[in-house]
């Protein structure tokens, strides 16, 4: 429990996530969409993105089955994302990145996938993240 500042905002659990690049491995905290009521609302309405945070969708799809083709879109949010598409063996698929704010158009994977990760917009290109880098976070979380 945080005994500083006050606050109206909830705490958020977090899981420790990282992306192995070429030029280096980046960690990040991100929130965990595990539920179809948290997959389908996402980072909506949300800007308050910290550069090393972001939001893990796992299992994808919530509901089951195995890795399947995702379509995200950017309803209800006011904010740039890049969206990581991975693969079952944790592999980038596809990266969406800079997303447009609001926009209802859909964003597919591509492919099947098990995961889905939304990071602030711009930071893949930032930090060097490509398709074929490896994500790992701990799954029994």
């Amino acid at each position: 429990m945080n005994s500083g500042a006050k606050s109206d905002a909830t705490t958020v659990a977090t899981l420790p996530l990282t992306i192995k690049s070429a030029n280096g491995t980046h960690a990040f905290q991100v929130e965990s969409a595990k539920t179809e009521v948290e997959q389908a609302r996402g980072l909506m309405f949300r800007t308050d993105l910290k550069p090393d945070g972001g939001m893990l969708f796992w299992p994808y799809p919530a509901t089951g089955g195995g890795p399947a083709a995702a379509n995200f879109w950017m309803k209800n949010t006011p904010s740039p994302l890049d969206i990581v598409y991975i693969r079952a063996d944790g592999t980038i698929a596809r990266i969406a990145e800079n997303t447009v704010p609001f926009s209802e158009a859909p964003i597919p994977s591509g492919e099947p996938v098990g995961a889905v990760l939304e990071l602030m917009g711009g930071r893949a290109a930032e930090l060097g993240i490509a398709e074929g880098d490896l994500v790992t976070w701990d799954k029994e979380k």
